[in-house]
This record gives C-alpha cells, structure tokens and sequence, in this order.
C-alpha cells in the first residue's frame, strides 16, 4: 500500500497513476481541489465516504481498492 493515515492504508496514488491521471486531472473529476488528492495521498487526510465513493467511481475501482483498514 502507499503512505498512509494512522487508521486507514491507501493504494490512491499508485491506482491514479496506472490510470494515466494527475492530481490535477482526478481532483477536476471528483470535485475537488489537487491539494486534497494530495493530501489523501500523504496520508494527511480521510476522506468522507461520497469522496472516496467518487474517487472510486472516476478510477473505475472499488473503495476496498483504494483504501483499507490497518491489520491489528
């Protein structure tokens, strides 16, 4: 998985990237600005539901996919 949040692993950046997009171009689609995509990516910041939902739908992947919750 890539860089991650205390509580939630995300794979964003390495789907994005085999989607041929930029920060820029995903953040256009789901609505919101580059600094949020990176942020995500950094892991600096858990995005809502309908976010993650978007973000899932313009990559035409899951949520899992995307993001999971650490192991315990």
């Amino acid at each position: 998985m890539g860089k991650h949040h205390p509580k939630l692993l995300n794979n964003l950046e390495a789907i994005r990237r085999q989607a041929g997009l930029t920060q820029a171009q995903l953040s256009k689609f789901a609505g919101v600005s580059r600094k949020s995509i990176n942020a995500i990516e950094n892991g600096m910041y858990v995005p809502s539901t309908v976010l993650a939902l978007k973000i899932a739908d313009t990559l035409d992947c899951t949520v899992e996919d995307l993001f999971r919750l650490p192991s315990r």
